[in-house]
């Protein structure tokens, strides 16, 4: 926590992390899922961008992008079927600028741990997880 006597770090010499920089964190977290979904999660592609399309925005009835962190996009596990046409990849969406904004305005957890806690709650639609599922595995509130 910063302070009068404890500024915290220095950022004017830093850059805002970057989209390859959340997407490095996004992996890393899936590195470390249990290894029964590991394997899975790599399957699922990762898309980082600044903020969602005006065009999803629109879809998901959204006006703010920065109420949107994150969006699964594909059909969860749980309902797939070995006759199901082949479909576009399922995908993990991240948006950075509204992650960041959420980093900042907590002002208390670390940037590599939310994103992890964003990843696995899209990976959590994909897997057909419920909220005890999550929690075993994202153990957000500690």
């Amino acid at each position: 926590m910063t302070t009068p006597d404890n500024p915290g770090p220095d950022w004017t010499s830093h850059p805002a992390p970057s989209l390859a920089d959340l997407e490095r964190m996004a992996h890393e977290a899936v590195a470390t899922l249990p290894v029964a979904f590991r394997a899975a999660a790599t399957r699922v592609a990762l898309r980082v961008d600044d903020f969602p399309s005006q065009e999803l925005m629109d879809a998901m009835d959204i006006e703010d992008p920065y109420e949107l962190t994150g969006l699964y996009e594909g059909t969860p596990l749980t309902e797939k079927s070995v006759s199901d046409q082949p479909q576009m990849p399922d995908a993990v969406w991240l948006f950075r600028r509204p992650i960041l904004e959420e980093w900042i305005d907590r002002g208390d957890v670390a940037l590599g741990d939310l994103v992890a806690h964003v990843m696995v709650h899209e990976l959590a639609h994909h897997f057909g997880w419920s909220d005890d599922d999550i929690a075993a595995i994202d153990r957000w509130w500690e």
